[in-house]
């Protein structure tokens, strides 16, 4: 928006008027509300989209850190403490992984 508007006020916001300027928070968690009441799915806060995002990203095997730079946490250990219930989750996959490479194929994937 900001390319289109010739906004320099040197802010990158995700969500941003035709102006430039940002949207209130509260503006978003309504149209946010509003439209998953029209889909009919389960209610959810619109924070909830970026824990999903996370959780769902660790799960997939993005690196850490990776998930750590996309979420603006200023260190991993941020991100490994908000996010360490997926993590335990991760172990036996990464337990049979390692022992696949050692062993080869005598290790069930």
């Amino acid at each position: 928006m900001r390319l289109r508007t010739g906004s320099s006020d040197g802010f990158d916001y995700v969500f941003s008027k035709p102006d430039g300027t940002p949207v209130h928070p509260e503006s978003m968690s309504t149209a946010f509300n509003h439209a998953v009441k029209k889909s009919g799915l389960r209610r959810i806060r619109f924070h909830d989209l970026r824990h999903t995002h996370a959780t769902v990203g660790l799960l997939a095997g993005v690196p850490l850190k990776v998930m750590s730079e996309r979420l603006g946490h200023e260190s991993i250990f941020i991100t490994a403490d908000l996010y360490s219930h997926v993590l335990p989750s991760m172990q036996q996959d990464a337990t049979d992984k390692i022992a696949s490479l050692i062993l080869g194929d005598a290790v069930p994937a």
